[in-house]
């Protein structure tokens, strides 16, 4: 079994890091299912990593190698059918987490599928729609973005991560799209 530190370092990886996922599971493949527990009930994998980040690269990595797939990575992935059928074998899913409590609804942003938003959020997938909109601002989905302000009435202020709006966020990668898709116009 690996030492703490070790997953830790792996979950960490990733997040972004492919060379060094490959690396690490070379050396020790259990790592593909072990959990770092970064909080009191607040575990994550290295996949539900790269899930809540939108690291498609990564996340399809890991799931080649056998790492199981949540909801969460099928929405990520814009796997409309996936998510469909997990949801219709568990319906209590749409409610599902993933890795630091993010909802189902932000994962599904990150797929750039409007479609899959739609369905997810029309199924009572609504909470989240405030990180939503802040990824789907930093990835250029306008449609996506337009569809969330209208429909999600997420909060414009709502900062992410870095301490940046959705609206910041556009302004800065000067996508008028965005601009405009948050502005409504």
């Amino acid at each position: 079994m690996p030492e703490v530190e070790q997953i830790k370092e792996f979950v960490i990886a990733g997040h972004g890091n492919l060379e060094q996922v490959k690396l690490m599971l070379e050396k020790d493949s259990s790592l593909l299912l072990e959990k770092f527990e970064w909080r009191e009930n607040d575990f994550e994998s290295a996949l539900e990593g790269a899930s809540h980040v939108g690291n498609r690269q990564i996340a399809l990595f890991l799931l080649e190698r056998g790492a199981p797939k949540e909801i969460t990575t099928a929405a990520m992935l814009g796997e409309v059918s996936t998510v469909k059928t997990m949801l219709e074998q568990q319906p209590e899913r749409i409610q599902f987490k993933g890795a630091h409590g993010i909802a189902l609804l932000p994962h599904a942003a990150l797929s750039g599928n409007l479609e899959l938003v739609k369905f997810l959020f029309e199924r009572g997938a609504t909470e989240g729609a405030s990180m939503a909109l802040t990824l789907v601002a930093s990835r250029g989905f306008a449609d996506v973005a337009a569809w969330l302000v209208e429909h999600a009435k997420p909060d414009l202020s709502w900062k992410n991560f870095q301490s940046k709006t959705a609206l910041e966020i556009a302004t800065e990668n000067n996508d008028t799209a965005m601009i405009a898709a948050l502005k409504g116009t």
